[in-house]
């Protein structure tokens, strides 16, 4: 198995979660078995890694993968809590908006020859390459999401329990848990994209360079 396909793999464990707690929430065997696939799809996204780097299997290509995959998991699991109104929906719209951002950087950073989270990564200082590129970093990051994610699924049911087995104190603190787990891991995407911002804007500005240089050309050719 290459590690692209384990990317894959982990994406579609994202939507067989997705799609249990969805359609058969109100069934405990359906929510565990969608708690199980989430924590499949996160522990993959380590699993590809461990192949890239022992198999030689490392490619720009697949560096770029293994982010698109991150991204569909972050944002299929954030929109279906947001739709089912266990969170606020700024929630997916804020994982959205940063991914799009930090992914155009890389994408910048890339044509100037510098991807992966290597030597050859754009992120070139050390706070940088700690806070975004460290296995500690991104294992926290993982792990953060996951019990997020496992988390906000077990909640789901909730309104289909008995009232005399959960009263409304119990059902409002467990959603307060649950809104601090949101919290912490959505300040934890912040504080990892601001190196890729920061490090990033080199790119932005030597890309608006050479579009100014190329513009005189283009503009002679149409004459």
């Amino acid at each position: 198995m290459t590690p692209n396909q384990v990317t894959f793999a982990r994406v579609v464990a994202a939507f067989a979660a997705v799609a249990l707690f969805t359609f058969l929430g109100a069934y405990l065997a359906a929510d565990c078995a969608a708690v199980a696939l989430t924590i499949a799809a996160i522990a993959l996204d380590a699993f590809d890694g461990y192949l890239a780097r022992t198999r030689g299997l490392a490619t720009p290509l697949g560096a770029q993968l293994d982010i698109l995959g991150d991204r569909v998991v972050e944002n299929l699991f954030f929109t279906l809590f947001a739709v089912s109104g266990l969170i606020s929906l700024w929630v997916p719209v804020l994982f959205f908006v940063r991914g799009a951002l930090t992914d155009f950087l890389r994408g910048l950073a890339a044509r100037a020859g510098r991807s992966g989270f290597g030597r050859n990564s754009m992120l070139e200082t050390w706070w940088g390459r700690s806070l975004v590129a460290s296995r500690s970093s991104r294992a926290a990051y993982a792990a953060l999401k996951c019990v997020c994610f496992c988390y906000l699924g077990f909640l789901l049911p909730l309104g289909h329990v008995s009232a005399a087995w959960l009263d409304a104190g119990a059902r409002h603190t467990l959603g307060i848990l649950g809104q601090i787990l949101v919290a912490a891991t959505v300040a934890f995407c912040i504080v990892r994209a601001i190196p890729v911002v920061w490090e990033g804007r080199r790119y932005l500005t030597s890309a608006g360079e050479s579009e100014s240089h190329a513009a005189p050309a283009t503009l002679e050719v149409s004459r």
